[in-house]
Parts: structure tokens; sequence; C-alpha cells
């Protein structure tokens, strides 16, 4: 069976994206083929729409926040059927054998599959995944609402959970964006009381509406010195691009607390090490979270009430979402409608 579908793709080194119209053939093995509904625009996108990378194997299409309905399954992807509503996140399939894996740890598997990277993503009507790339979508939670857990979603979820943080605690975001604003909703929502930092003051109502306790304008006052005077911060999660403040930050934490980076650019980070050692912080890194971590995510947003917040544009605008995500013009989450003059 096949089927012929509109895709976005970029077909030379930062090239623009174009719509194509190509013949999707049916999955094999433990492949599963979606019909996509909504497909999310991420900051990492910006580097897979570039095409830069050394053996990029054009056309590109990008894409790896996607949420849709399985429409075939391959003759051994058990347990999937035509139907079932489902989302693919950065996470898009492992090997499933190696120490990673096998410890359950499948987001750092070294043969670790990236939509949009490892096979064609999904800016696009139809995505073909690993039948373990698949999270099931909960009754109640909406495609749109849905497609940013596969990534920015479980991000910010487990990157708040597994902190440790003590009951209560609080808890800073830096960078009310795509990442961030999520990162607020499920810190506020997890008891914590919360703090938001961003550049200017256009951003503290929305914080607020979100879950903000209190509200620093890291443009008006070093956010790091603001939140010592609160007195201080047990986790602060880093969700803006640039890691030039993370220096600074750092004197608002706690003792024993912990700074995770979420967001990140390309740069280095200087950290003195006496402060970090005589104040015991913690410095750390997170990266996505598999497809079980995604459906737990999901299911806290719908008994909390978790949203992101989704700016719908047409599939064939996927350039301009790009655009504006690389002038920081986009204020929340786009996401592509793959139904809107496609």
């Amino acid at each position: 069976m096949s089927s012929r579908s509109v895709t976005m793709v970029v077909t030379e080194p930062n090239g623009p994206l174009h719509p194509r119209v190509a013949p999707t053939a049916g999955p094999t093995g433990r492949w599963v083929r979606v019909e996509v509904a909504a497909s999310g625009v991420c900051n990492a996108d910006l580097g897979t729409t570039a095409a830069t990378g050394s053996g990029t194997a054009f056309p590109v299409t990008p894409g790896h926040e996607v949420a849709g309905i399985v429409a075939e399954t391959g003759e051994e992807a058990e347990g999937w059927s035509v139907g079932d509503r489902v989302a693919v996140g950065w996470f898009g399939g492992s090997c499933g054998h190696c120490t990673f894996c096998r410890a359950g740890d499948v987001v750092h598997c070294p043969e670790r599959r990236i939509p949009g990277l490892s096979y064609q993503g999904g800016w696009a009507q139809s995505i073909t995944v690993p039948a373990d790339a698949l999270a099931r979508i909960p009754d109640g939670l909406d495609l749109f609402d849905a497609a940013p857990f596969g990534c920015a979603g479980v991000t910010t979820f487990n990157a708040v959970r597994k902190a440790g943080v003590r009951p209560g605690g609080r808890v800073a975001v830096f960078g009310i964006g795509g990442l961030g604003h999520l990162a607020l909703q499920f810190a506020a929502k997890l008891g914590y009381e919360t703090v938001a930092i961003a550049r200017g003051d256009d951003r503290e109502q929305i914080a607020r509406e979100l879950g903000a306790h209190h509200y620093i304008d890291g443009a008006a006052q070093a956010p790091g010195g603001a939140l010592a005077k609160l007195g201080g911060a047990d986790l602060i999660i880093h969700a803006a691009s640039s890691t030039a403040p993370v220096d600074e930050l750092l004197t608002g934490l706690n003792v024993h607390g912990r700074l995770t980076l979420v967001g990140v650019d390309t740069g280095s980070l200087t950290v003195p090490a006496a402060p970090l050692v005589m104040n015991g912080h913690t410095l750390t890194g997170h990266l996505t979270g598999s497809p079980r971590e995604t459906e737990e995510a999901m299911r806290f947003a719908i008994t909390s009430g978790v949203r992101p917040l989704v700016e719908r544009l047409p599939l064939r605008q996927a350039g301009d979402a790009v655009t504006r995500l690389r002038s920081s013009a986009a204020r929340c989450r786009i996401v592509l409608d793959t139904t809107d003059g496609a």
C-alpha cells in the first residue's frame, strides 16, 4: 500500500524550504507510518534546516515534534493499531541492546535515531518511524497540544521532576519561550515556588498566568543577584538559547542548588571553580526523554492543566516559521498544521 503526501524539503545546504509531493511507501518490519496532523518547530530544527552537516543526504525533511494517527503498521510492529493517536519526539528509536538501552536509558543509546536527521522528519503529511519511537497520546489532549510534548514537553518535565528539589522548594526558569513557558508550568503544578526570568517586562503577565510567583526582568537587573535577594533558588532551569548568562546565574543558587541546561548554543561555559565547590552546586545538562516519559508528561498535563502556548501555521509556511524562530520573533511554540493549505 502506498500514498502520496506533501513534504517540506531542503535540497541544498542553507537552501530554502519548499514543498514536494512524493509517494509514501508502506512500512515494513517494526516500522509504522503515521499520518501527521501537527508538527512542532523547535530551535534544534534550525540546524536541520541548514543541512550543512557532513554526509547530509538530500532532500532533508526536518521536524521532530510530531502528533498524528497510525495509518499503517509493519508486519513486526506489535502493540500498535491503525487509528492509534501517537506522538514522536526527539527520541526517534534506539538499538534496544546496548548497555544504555538495557538499563532503560534509551535516549543515550549511541545508535539513537532522531527524526529529521536519521530519517525524514515530521514537516510532512506522513512520517514513517520505528515503532519504539511512538508515545500514546491520552484522550483529552488535542493533537496540536500533544506535538510539542515529544521534545519541549518531556524535556522540561523531566528536568524539573528529576532534579530532586525538596517539596515547596524554589525553582527559577530562565527564558520564558518555547521551552521555558512549559518548564514554568510544570514547576508550578508540581508545587514549587516559581520564579520566571526574562528580558524586559513584556513577559511578566503571561509568566504570572502560567504560575510564576515572582518575576525578574533580566534586562533591568542581574538575575542571579536578584534570585539571591529572594533567598536563592534550589533549581534553575536554563531554557534560553544563549549560555552566556550561566556564570552570573550560578550566584542565585542556594547551597546544594542545581542549574540544569535545557537550552544551549555552540558556546562554552567558564565557571568559577571555588564557588562551585564551596556551595556544593551542580551544573548539569538534560536531554529529552523516552516515549514512556513523554506519555507520563502528557498524562500529567491532562490532570494538571499544563498546556503549550501554540501558534498554528500551515505546513507550507514552515520557512516563515524558521525565519521567525531565528529572529526570536516567535514567543510561543509554533506548530505546523499539515491539513491547512497543504
